[in-house]
This record gives structure tokens, sequence and C-alpha cells, in this order.
């Protein structure tokens, strides 16, 4: 199906993507912070970016910015937990910026392979 790349500093958030990911066939790949998946963005063609909005030494809105620098057609998922209203607004800038789905923590499993399904359509 789908080259993914997963990019969150929580590694139980990262596993739990790679195992629904992988379930719906699609090959993952991971990375901790916008520094880890440009690198690996750099190194391999993904079809798809799923990003955590708030991490250590690169965010996901700088990450959202690069990653549309060098690849202006890709399709980025956002996803972020922060808290209600600050996640509404951190969600709505990935939106403005690219990010062509965006979902809330927690989410489950159906949202997850909804928005990639909408994201690669």
């Amino acid at each position: 199906m789908a080259s993914i790349l997963v990019v969150d500093d929580e590694e139980l958030v990262r596993a739990t993507l790679r195992e629904m990911l992988e379930q719906a066939g699609h090959e993952v790949f991971e990375a901790a912070n916008g520094v880890e998946a440009l690198k690996s963005f750099d190194d391999r063609a993904v079809d798809l970016v799923i990003t955590d909005i708030i991490m250590p030494e690169k965010e996901g809105i700088e990450t959202i910015l690069d990653l549309r620098k060098r690849a202006p057609e890709l399709k980025i998922v956002a996803i972020s937990g922060g808290g209600r209203s600050a996640n509404f607004d951190f969600l709505k800038m990935a939106s403005m910026l690219g990010a062509c789905e965006v979902l809330a923590k927690p989410f489950r499993r159906t949202q997850v392979l909804d928005a990639v399904r909408e994201a690669l359509a």
C-alpha cells in the first residue's frame, strides 16, 4: 500500500501507529522528532507523513514547513495531544500550513485509518 513516516516523541504512540498502519498493509518508518524526520525523509521516498506537533528539537509546525519546501505535494497528517483549546489551535495552524488531515489525541484506530485513506485519496 503506502510508505508512511510516523513522527512522534512518544515511543508508545509511534509503536501504536506502526501496528495500526502495518496491519492495514502499509510500510512504516519512525522518527522521534522533526530533525530525525527530515533526515529519514531525505533518505527514502514516502507517500505520507504523520507528525505530532509538540516535540523536542524540532516541533511539528516547523517540520511541516520544512517538508512542504522539500516536497510541496507530500501528504501530511498532523496529530496533537495538547490541551483541548491549545490542541485545536495547533491542529488548525497545521491545517493552514499544509496538513491535509488533523487528529486530536487520543484517537481511535478507525480515525487514523480514515485520515490516512483520505490523505492518500
